[in-house]
């Protein structure tokens, strides 16, 4: 069985969604590319722990215990924290922030008490006015499909540095997690082709192999042995997301 969570939306213009799960039981999952930096308050054997998440470029086996209990805030595209860019703690370099005390974390020289997941938003609105969480305005305004006075060069480092990703790249992970979830409803190998966005289904399938770690036969099967990581309850993974990036056309002076 899939990995699941309670989640909710946020009035925060910085989060994308707060999460919470619990596992039972220990065991192996593949963690399938994604593109948000994040947060991740992790409770086991006694002990809280707070991890700083990057986006992830290809699916990966990981490891949940048993008896352990998370609360997760996933970032809108283009927020991080400057002392800990995406492109540090991208690809599973996840960074622990170290103990203040049983209840709190050490950040910026300060201690802070770890979040839950009815007080994400509070602990959120913390972080920005003090400057600890920035959103790269550019990203969100490319994302969003709107007119940017800049050449494509200077966007694409605007991405780079703000989600460690380029905006194609964002795309192709957005695009399979999507096909991903309509495989999941039910929908046939061909019409998520075509509902998704693909050129054919080799195409499909070569994205999910990579990106999501299964076949789509695999995705529709009943009977898979490896479970994956979260898909949350967004119906469609690439709402929000422009297909052409909208640029003037004035040239970059180098």
């Amino acid at each position: 069985m899939d990995l699941t969570c309670d989640e909710r939306l946020s009035d925060s213009p910085f989060v994308e969604r707060v999460w919470r799960s619990q596992s039972e039981y220990a065991g192996t999952f593949t963690s399938i590319a994604d593109t948000h930096y994040g947060m991740v308050v992790t409770k086991y054997q006694g002990k809280t722990t707070l991890t700083i998440r990057g986006p992830e470029t290809k699916a990966t086996p990981a490891y949940s215990p048993a008896d352990a209990e998370f609360f997760g805030i996933q970032f809108k595209a283009g927020v991080f924290m400057p002392e800990l860019p995406a492109a540090r703690v991208m690809d599973r370099c996840d960074v622990n922030l170290p103990d203040a005390t049983s209840q709190s974390f050490w950040l910026n020289g300060s201690a802070w008490q770890y979040f839950d997941y009815e007080n994400a938003d509070t602990f959120v609105n913390r972080l920005m006015h003090q400057g600890l969480l920035v959103s790269d305005p550019v990203v969100r305004a490319v994302l969003a499909g709107e007119s940017v006075g800049m050449s494509l060069r200077t966007v694409q480092r605007r991405f780079l540095q703000a989600t460690g990703l380029t905006y194609g790249t964002i795309c192709q992970i957005n695009r399979a997690r999507y096909a991903t979830t309509l495989l999941k409803q039910g929908l046939s190998i061909l019409d998520t082709v075509e509902q998704a966005g693909f050129f054919d289904q080799p195409h499909l399938t070569r994205s999910l192999k990579q990106l999501v770690g299964q076949t789509p036969a695999q995705i529709l099967s009943q009977n898979r042995d490896e479970a994956l990581s979260f898909l949350y309850k967004t119906e469609n993974a690439l709402l929000g997301y422009a297909t052409t990036i909208q640029f003037n056309t004035q040239r970059e002076v180098a």
